[in-house]
């Protein structure tokens, strides 16, 4: 497994100042966002010369590009607002393989008008997931065009909120490019450590073969996320469960201050290994 970061954990808006960060606090890849070179990470337009600046970055630092965050509310209420968001994915899967960067994540998204990553009721119902199955198909459109695999994360506040949700929308779209990225924090809420355990060793049984990326991210019992190796999370038995199923891929910590960043390098480090 290649240990990486999530690139704008660390402030900047030049990534060879960004990635040196990534590289001296620990980390051999990233999971690159257009934050991190002064654009929206969901723009209209990336210039030439922004994607080699990008490139040349990652060559001098040694700093690999496991992925680009292409998120956007792919179930928001309004279809206007999906559509344009679907136009801004076609522009970061161009960045994206441009810069040959093999994977770019989405957000299955929520029907919360004004956060995507925030729970709303009506999330369950068959609507939403008609919606979001329907931006899904056109985004893998886009993605068969580039050659880019595309990757969605089980979250407890969007449409696909568990592993089986994930691995019933891969099959529902019939395409090797939608891929699963598991974060075992996303997995639950509240939790005893002994039912976060078999939650976790659950979603790895039913996604191993999906599985492209693993993000490390922890949880208190009390539902509050968590710097890695802080909550209830037992990443020892996560890496284990991984590995168990032949996952080599890059294991992306995240939700963590750029502060925090070199002991969670070392923490993280010692387990993989």
């Amino acid at each position: 497994m290649q240990l990486g970061i999530f690139a704008k954990t660390f402030p900047g808006t030049d990534p060879r100042q960004v990635l040196s960060a990534v590289r001296d606090n620990g980390f051999a890849t990233t999971q690159f966002n257009l934050a991190c070179v002064g654009l929206p990470s969901m723009p209209d337009a990336v210039a030439p010369e922004t994607i080699a600046a990008i490139q040349a970055a990652s060559e001098v630092t040694g700093v690999s590009l496991a992925a680009l965050s292409g998120t956007y509310n792919m179930a928001h209420p309004d279809r206007s607002v999906r559509e344009r968001g679907l136009k801004q994915l076609g522009v970061v899967i161009e960045t994206a393989a441009a810069l040959q960067i093999p994977l770019v994540t989405l957000c299955t998204g929520s029907r919360h008008a004004q956060d995507q990553w925030m729970y709303h009721p009506d999330n369950a119902l068959p609507s939403a997931w008609a919606d979001m199955a329907a931006e899904m198909e056109k985004a893998l459109e886009l993605a068969e065009r580039h050659d880019i695999d595309l990757g969605i994360e089980p979250e407890q506040a969007n449409i696909v909120t568990s592993a089986a949700d994930a691995v019933r929308l891969i099959g529902e779209m019939g395409s090797r490019r939608l891929r699963i990225v598991l974060d075992p924090a996303n997995l639950f809420e509240r939790a005893t450590p002994a039912e976060v355990f078999d939650i976790i060793a659950r979603a790895i049984d039913i996604s191993a073969e999906h599985v492209t990326m693993a993000h490390a991210k922890d949880r208190y019992a009390d539902g509050r996320f968590a710097t890695a190796g802080q909550g209830i999370v037992d990443f020892p038995a996560f890496i284990d469960g991984l590995r168990a199923t032949g996952f080599n891929g890059a294991f992306v910590t995240h939700g963590l201050t750029a502060e925090e960043a070199p002991a969670v390098a070392r923490f993280l480090s010692d387990l993989i290994r």
